[in-house]
């Protein structure tokens, strides 16, 4: 605790009170000494009363100076100025030795440690040698009332530094903490708005963008198909109509955060398998599915990545394979579910896939991508084979939670 704990404006309570302990002790134990001379009428009565004055006046003096709290120097001028006239007090009246206890505090609180226990030790014997000089003898109490005095002032403002110190790390950690807690949080806050982003970017691309994707090409054939085969270019448009209706039930349940439409009217390979034959009359490839092992309720999230994979791997294949089929495969094991689909495409170099965002054509780049955030969200995995001229494999892998077996779907025609 220092002298400017103690004067600055902005105290604690407790300092607060302290401090005003500290001012009204030195005035009453003025005030103590020039009455009692007073009262007594001794001969040293006028000089007791202005050595009296003249301390306290010098005591509210240097509690004013602003210097006192920023300056060891100027504090350590004050506090001999201050011994000074107290010695002349003591010199004058027995009672002065009562004001050596504030004394102490203040040396304590202006000095650091090193010069406030000399000081503090100086004034002890001062005391004991002025209140012995008054009383002509040098007993036991003489000598240890002010020691007393002294090592309880010196316990006190050690003890209340420690507390003090002990608060203000505890105030510091509390702001640290406080502050981590903040950062925390608007990291957890950057971290969910970039899962959602991505999550949505998934989701657009996986059936808005696919969906918009396949009416393209359902009225590009439409368009070549005008006008000497009107009814191919009819079935055409009806298909892209079909498809345009789908993806608004997809969007509408998408903002409202529901399951896909083909699972929310059936099981996962019964949603494959209208899948399968959807985009085998859009583009006209073969497409089959079939499904290996006992089908098996899993989580909404696993079937909808499984859909969403497989409704990504087949556009890609219908725009950039070139391929005449596609086999899709839903296999259920005892511990995982698998999707493969593989084509016999024109392939590709894996490794030479372009980034998100990073290709030529803008809006490519996303559907690997987009299935290996999928895959990988549940702990599963996503593998991707092909080679120029041998066609292209995806087999998707998620770990398959223990439940109930559902009914198998019935073939597809």
């Amino acid at each position: 605790m220092t002298e400017e704990a103690v004067t600055s404006p902005s105290l604690t309570p407790v300092q607060r009170a302290l401090r005003s302990c500290l001012h009204l002790m030195v005035a009453t134990l003025l005030a103590l000494a020039a009455v009692r001379a007073v009262a007594d009428r001794t001969p040293d009565a006028p000089a007791v009363l202005a050595a009296a004055v003249a301390l306290c006046a010098l005591y509210v003096t240097g509690h004013r100076l602003p210097r006192l709290r920023t300056s060891t120097g100027a504090a350590a001028l004050w506090l001999a100025a201050l011994a000074l006239v107290w010695l002349v007090l003591l010199a004058l009246t027995p009672d002065g030795v009562w004001v050596a206890f504030p004394l102490f505090f203040v040396q304590l609180h202006l000095l650091p440690l090193r010069g406030a226990l000399p000081a503090v030790a100086a004034t002890t014997l001062a005391a004991v040698a002025g209140f012995g000089r008054h009383t002509h003898t040098l007993s036991v109490g003489t000598v240890l009332g002010p020691v007393l005095g002294a090592a309880v002032a010196v316990a006190v403002v050690l003890g209340y530094e420690a507390l003090y110190r002990e608060s203000e790390q505890r105030r510091r950690l509390i702001e640290e903490l406080t502050a981590t807690r903040s950062e925390l949080a608007d990291a957890e806050h950057a971290a969910g708005v970039l899962a959602e982003r991505e999550r949505l970017a998934r989701e657009i691309h996986d059936t808005l963008a696919q969906g918009l994707s396949s009416i393209q090409l359902l009225l590009r054939a439409a368009e070549r198909a005008l006008p000497e085969r009107p009814g191919t270019a009819l079935g055409h448009v009806r298909q892209a109509r079909t498809a345009a209706v789908d993806n608004l039930a997809e969007a509408r349940r998408f903002v409202r955060a529901l399951s896909p439409p083909d699972l929310a009217a059936g099981s996962l390979p019964a949603a494959l398998e209208r899948l399968c034959a959807t985009t085998a009359a859009a583009s006209g490839l073969a497409v089959h599915c079939q499904v290996s092992g006992a089908p098996t309720a899993l989580p909404t999230p696993h079937e909808v990545a499984l859909l969403r994979i497989a409704q990504s791997a087949l556009a890609n294949t219908v725009r950039h394979a070139a391929a005449d089929r596609v086999e899709l495969t839903l296999s259920y094991m005892d511990t995982e579910v698998a999707l493969d689909i593989v084509d016999d495409g024109t392939g590709f170099v894996p490794a030479e896939v372009p980034a998100p965002g990073s290709a030529a054509v803008p809006g490519t780049g996303f559907g690997l991508a987009a299935m290996r955030a999928r895959a990988r969200a549940l702990q599963g995995t996503l593998a991707v084979e092909s080679a120029p001229g041998e066609g292209t494999a995806v087999a998707a892998t998620l770990p398959c939670p223990a439940t109930a077996p559902v009914a198998a779907p019935e073939a597809a025609s």
